[in-house]
């Protein structure tokens, strides 16, 4: 049996793709801050009190998971602040960071030993981290993180091929999550299906590539 491991697995996309795998005869790891009902609920092996900016933590989740196998690691954690030209708070540009960048690299980093040849990571990112399609500016925060994610999980792709394991970055589509103020286009469940779907398709061969959960490959 396969395992996946989740984070932000609590709600929204993270929840759903938690159950979209538990519903295809995976094992799954879901890991969170703060456990949810539904998450609890769900079949999952819940690791909650995981705050992945916390590098105290990350070390934790990674020393309770020694000797576990993980076939899929999908970095879903992330935030969306939004800043103004004029007004931009800076703590906030440097939260984003540090959640939407920095910590997929540090959990990515500390499980390396869990994934054999064969693993598959998966980033969930954003289409707002894509310079070319940016046409409406603003959000300089959630943009610029997710650029720098992205750019991580290139490297991470680069890095990791001669180990056999691939990286799918990944934007889920417009989600009706509470990220966004349930204002998108199509539910979480759906943008779960069409990202598990990317990520069976994902092969050495196009890993390190920038998808929309559809199918479309995104610009740079």
């Amino acid at each position: 049996m396969k395992t996946a491991l989740i984070t932000g697995a609590n709600r929204g996309i993270g929840l759903a793709l938690c159950k979209t795998y538990l519903a295809q005869g995976w094992d799954v790891i879901g890991v969170c801050r703060n456990a949810s009902p539904e998450l609890t609920e769900s079949g999952a092996l819940v690791v909650a009190g995981v705050d992945v900016t916390d590098a105290q933590a990350v070390a934790r989740l990674a020393e309770r998971l020694e000797g576990k196998s993980i076939d899929l690691l999908i970095n879903n954690a992330g935030i969306f602040l939004h800043e103004a030209l004029g007004s931009i708070d800076y703590q906030s540009l440097q939260q984003q960071f540090l959640v939407n960048a920095e910590a997929p690299l540090r959990v990515t980093e500390a499980l390396l030993g869990n994934l054999a040849s064969g693993a598959k990571i998966a980033f969930i990112t954003s289409r707002m981290g894509s310079i070319a399609d940016n046409s409406s500016g603003g959000y300089y925060g959630y943009r610029m993180s997710k650029a720098a994610l992205n750019a991580a999980a290139v490297s991470l792709a680069r890095d990791l091929k001669p180990r056999g394991i691939a990286v799918a970055i990944l934007h889920p589509g417009y989600v009706q999550t509470a990220m966004v103020n349930f204002g998108g286009d199509i539910s979480a469940d759906v943008a779960a299906q069409r990202l598990n779907q990317r990520i069976d398709g994902l092969t050495l061969e196009n890993s390190g590539s920038f998808w929309h959960s559809n199918g479309d490959l995104l610009p740079w």
